[in-house]
């Protein structure tokens, strides 16, 4: 698997206007989009710092992963997302290197890129995203 650079950090938060003001206000970034993405019952907002982008979540829904984060854990880190060329490779890549996954197979996330995720049980308690254009 070709890892380029951490595309992305992903922040949990209970209140995604609130979020937003504190990078925005505290901060002096920029957000660049706002998204729903109703299949992962979520939506985001994006921060670009450097050639990395900081997305905040904001569940859509209590009984969607991150409405169930921040009911276990509170808001905060998320998941860390590598940039890949290809997000099918890369999964399969990991599996035979003995991760579990989450996905099996890449899907459409949020900024239209292929996601797929890696299950923090094999990651050092650290829940992985793979994305990529393909």
């Amino acid at each position: 698997m070709n890892i380029s650079h951490i595309e992305h950090i992903g922040i949990a938060v209970r209140d995604l206007d609130e979020a937003i003001a504190y990078y925005k206000d505290k901060l002096g970034l920029e957000c660049y989009a706002v998204e729903e993405v109703a299949d992962q019952k979520v939506k985001t907002a994006f921060f670009k710092v450097g050639d990395t982008k900081i997305e905040l979540l904001e569940s859509t829904d209590p009984q969607g992963p991150i409405g169930k984060f921040v009911e276990k854990k509170g808001p905060g880190v998320h998941h860390l997302a590598f940039a890949v060329d290809n997000v099918d490779k890369a999964l399969s890549e990991a599996e035979s290197n003995g991760v579990q996954l989450i996905d099996k197979q890449k899907r459409k996330g949020a900024e239209g890129l292929n996601i797929g995720f890696l299950h923090p049980k094999s990651t050092l308690g650290v829940l992985t995203e793979f994305c990529g254009e393909e």
